[in-house]
C-alpha cells in the first residue's frame, strides 16, 4: 500500500504517518528530510524530485509524510490513499505552538545531517516563524485539499479526511485488518 499524509504544519500528520508507518510495516518517508539541507538551505526542484521519486520506488509500499504540492505529478502517480488530517484551525495551532516550544527547548536536530535545529526567536519572532505559516495556510490548505478531493485527474486516489483523533485510531484499524 502506498499511502500519503498531508494537512498543516502542526496537525499531526507526522506522527500519524509514523504510527501508519509502524503498524502496517511499510518504510516512513519523510519529505521535510528529502527536501532540507544544513542552514535551512531547502533542495533545488529538479533534485527534490528525483530524490522523492527515487525515495517511492525503492520499495512496493511506503507512508509518505509531506505535503510540497509541486511533487504532486511524482508522489501521487501510484499512490493508494491520501489521507488528509484536517483538525480544527486552535487545535492544530496549539500543537504547532507545543512542538514548537519543544524543539527550542530541546535543540533537536530536526533531520540528520542537517544541523537544523528550531529557535523560540525563529519560532515566535521571525518572518519564517513555522507557527506564522500554520496561521497563514491552514485555511487555504483546507481550499486546495477540498478541491484536490473532487477533481477529475485525481480520481484514481482514495481520500480520507481525517477530522477527529477517533477517525484517526479506526484509519489504522481498518488498515491493519485489510493486511
Amino acid at each position: 500500500m502506498k499511502i500519503n499524509l498531508v494537512g498543516t504544519s502542526g496537525s499531526g500528520k507526522s506522527t500519524l504517518a509514523r504510527r501508519l508507518a509502524a503498524e502496517l510495516h511499510l518504510p516512513y518517508i519523510e519529505m521535510d528530510t528529502l527536501f532540507w539541507r544544513p542552514r535551512w538551505q531547502g533542495t533545488p526542484d529538479d533534485l527534490f524530485l528525483a530524490k522523492v521519486d527515487a525515495a517511492l520506488n525503492a520499495s512496493s509500499g511506503w507512508v509518505l509524510d509531506g505535503n510540497y504540492n509541486r511533487t504532486r505529478p511524482v508522489k501521487w502517480r501510484d499512490v493508494d490513499l491520501v489521507v488528509w488530517v484536517d483538525y480544527g484551525f486552535w487545535r492544530t495551532f496549539r500543537q504547532a505552538v507545543g512542538r514548537a516550544i519543544k524543539r527550542a527547548w530541546t535543540q533537536q536536530e530536526l533531520w540528520p545531517g542537517t544541523g537544523n535545529r528550531e529557535s523560540f526567536r525563529q519560532s515566535f519572532f521571525s518572518r519564517d516563524s513555522i507557527l506564522l505559516w500554520t496561521i497563514k495556510t491552514w485555511r487555504s490548505n483546507r481550499a486546495r485539499y477540498e478541491a484536490d478531493m473532487r477533481d477529475p485527474r485525481y480520481a484514481h486516489i482514495r481520500f480520507i479526511r481525517i477530522t477527529r483523533r477517533a477517525q484517526a485510531e479506526a484509519l489504522i484499524a481498518d488498515l491493519k485488518s485489510a493486511l
